[in-house]
């Protein structure tokens, strides 16, 4: 491992962390313990990303500074970094960019490279919400947009299987792209989907029967429904409508939900969360209990399932046009 300011890979090239200049510079030891924090500390890829980003963005902050050791950080530069972010970026995103730096700091403190945290002391911004802000569609939209995606191609089956799989599932889209071909399995005379979310959590859902004609066509069209240990969602290859063996990506899917909801109109500006607000948003007002659809969407909390409750829009637009001006 050399020291400086440059991207660190692992021999799988599945990992990738920028190594600051200000890490670089205290030796090996040093930039050998950030580089834990990230590849032994954090499990998860995706708040791997993210914290690898925020901390980022903040050690290279403090260079711009002036500030050339760890150990020259203090609270009031952390606190300062914080006022900046705070014009630029939205509360949560601060208050995320927080809690890596109070992590960091921690695991570095732990390993004897600085002698105290200086973030323990920051305060973050106060947040509170009682209504997600991600974009949802109705129930008329998201079947229109299913049914755009037709049984024209092999690619337009699996883009159709795949946002119904977020849609009737609730999965986030980084459990969809990690599903394998025996992740869907026949269990008590139904179809099931086994889903990897967020912190470990196996999931396993039944599958609407839409879901599973939706799905049956698919694998039926790409031939893959014997390969168990292959990808359930595959990439395409170019342009040629054929499907490789590797997996589809969370970035890939996002473009593909952009085509496809252009492609049938819809208006809302849309992303992969979308279909797991709609799907919640639907299941309780067909009359659905907001306790089993914090187990269906896997929740711990069912607040946090109240989030993606979109009842109330309609409400609240019913009332905004009694105003008579």
């Amino acid at each position: 491992m050399e020291i400086g300011s440059q991207l660190v890979t692992n021999k799988n090239d599945d990992l990738r962390i920028l190594l600051p200049a200000l890490v670089g510079r205290e030796g090996e030891r040093t930039a050998r313990r950030f580089l834990e924090f990230f590849t032994v500390h954090i499990r998860n890829a995706n708040t791997r990303a993210a914290y690898g980003h925020a901390a980022g963005l903040f050690l290279d902050w403090c260079e711009a500074r002036g500030l050339s050791e760890l150990g020259a950080i203090q609270p009031m530069h952390v606190a300062g970094y914080i006022e900046q972010l705070q014009k630029e970026r939205s509360a949560p995103t601060v208050k995320q960019h927080l809690a890596c730096l109070r992590m960091l700091f921690d695991w570095l403190v732990t390993g004897q490279v600085v002698p105290s945290n200086p973030v323990h002391s920051v305060r973050g911004p106060r947040h509170s919400v009682t209504k997600g802000t991600t974009p949802v569609i109705s129930s008329a939209e998201a079947r229109e947009l299913l049914d755009s995606m037709d049984e024209t191609s092999l690619v337009r089956l699996r883009d159709r299987a795949l946002v119904a799989v977020m849609a009737f599932t609730f999965a986030r889209v980084s459990a969809v792209v990690d599903l394998k071909v025996e992740d869907y399995y026949p269990q008590k005379k139904r179809w099931w989907l086994r889903l990897r979310e967020k912190n470990g959590k196996v999931h396993q859902m039944p599958c609407h029967h839409k879901l599973e004609a939706y799905l049956d066509a698919y694998l039926a069209a790409a031939g893959i429904r014997q390969d168990g240990k292959g990808w359930l969602f595959r990439s395409a290859i170019g342009r040629s409508g054929k499907l490789s063996n590797r997996p589809v990506s969370r970035t890939d899917v996002w473009y593909m939900v952009q085509r496809r909801a252009n492609d049938a109109q819809l208006e809302t500006a849309i992303g992969c969360h979308t279909f797991r607000a709609t799907g919640i948003t639907d299941y309780l007002t067909n009359g659905g209990k907001l306790e089993v659809a914090q187990r269906m969407a896997g929740h711990s909390n069912a607040k946090t399932t109240g989030l993606y409750d979109r009842r109330s829009d309609d409400v609240s637009l019913s009332e905004v046009e009694k105003i008579g001006i």
